[in-house]
């Protein structure tokens, strides 16, 4: 709000701001036509080699074939991926940066990581579904259990000595273990990175114990025999990792699926968002690039699931789900 003193200069602000709104509402569709006339920013929350850069940048790849401009990947990592949210949640909403965000940065950080500086439901316009992947309990190679159920039973006995990596407060990885930690009720030591890439690479140096992560970004190190695997959150097995167990199937009742997907800053005109979500559909049609994806674990979702609409109401169902449970488990921890 304007303060009192300074209504001469108000006037001709409110008159610009009107003007603005009022084109960014009639921006036609040949506008869109046109649009994108300059490379396009993807604002990826997180360090390079992580599962939402890995996504984002297999997705990117394709879209900008569609758009005949590239799209340009920025790793802004940091605080469970809120910094690179808040960036782009403050941009110019023109189309030209976009949020990589996830499931993370918009139903687990809100609730896990204290002051964030954007709201995940009012501050962007979701684009569309790029993916989603079960989370699945790793760790360090030499870790003593055999199985899950060992792996639950040592993780009871020895929880005030045991490193449970992370790739930040609110991440993904973040939610997953505490997810996996509150139904098994233990307090491990929580080792927090800036992304998963180097959570990885301190698991499997064997600096930490375990982790839970999306298949996308850990299914080369099992195969690779560089980590242990104990579960995964999914209700069918994974046909890249068939000898790894359902947790359901190794008696634990714990399953999710992570997601991912692209917002725009909210104001984005919905020309510009369909334009963007159009090709994103395509990309996601691309018969190679759902290989790639499943090849590394992930699944594409429906195509009458990736529409903006469809979409934002996923997203808003996540929240509603997710939240009281993770604040409950939030609660249970602090007692």
């Amino acid at each position: 709000m304007m303060p009192t003193f300074a209504h001469k200069a108000a006037a001709p602000i409110a008159a610009s701001l009107v003007v603005t709104c009022l084109a960014a509402a009639q921006v036609s569709p040949a506008f869109a036509q046109a649009y994108p006339t300059r490379p396009i920013t993807v604002v990826v929350p997180f360090p390079a080699g992580g599962p939402s850069d890995v996504v984002a940048r297999i997705v990117a790849e394709a879209m900008s074939k569609s758009l005949g401009q590239q799209m340009v990947i920025e790793n802004v990592g940091g605080a469970g991926g809120t910094i690179g949210s808040a960036r782009v949640a403050a941009a110019a909403p023109d189309g030209y940066t976009l949020l990589a965000g996830s499931m993370g940065s918009h139903v687990s950080a809100p609730v896990l990581t204290p002051g964030i500086k954007y709201n995940s439901e009012r501050d962007f316009a979701p684009v569309g579904f790029t993916a989603h992947a079960p989370a699945v309990i790793v760790a360090r190679k030499d870790f003593p259990a055999n199985n899950l159920k060992e792996f639950v039973q040592y993780l009871k006995k020895n929880a005030s000595k045991a490193k449970q990596a992370h790739g930040g407060i609110g991440a993904s990885s973040h939610m997953a273990c505490f997810l996996f930690n509150s139904i098994i009720k233990v307090d491990p030591i929580s080792v927090a990175y800036r992304g998963t890439a180097p959570a990885m690479n301190d698991l499997v140096a064997g600096h930490v114990d375990y982790l839970c992560e999306q298949a996308v970004s850990v299914s080369g190190a099992i195969t690779g025999n560089q980590v242990k695997a104990y579960a995964v959150s999914s209700t069918q097995r994974l046909p890249t990792l068939p000898d790894v167990p359902t947790a359901k199937e190794a008696g634990l009742d714990y399953q999710m699926s992570i997601w991912a997907g692209i917002f725009a800053p909210k104001g984005t005109p919905k020309p510009i968002v369909d334009r963007l979500s159009g090709a994103l559909s395509k990309a996601l049609d691309d018969p190679a690039l759902q290989k790639r994806m499943s090849d590394l674990g992930g699944s594409i979702p429906a195509r009458d699931e990736r529409t903006p609409a469809k979409f934002e109401s996923y997203v808003t169902a996540q929240i509603a789900h997710w939240s009281p449970i993770l604040k409950a488990a939030a609660a249970t921890a602090k007692d």
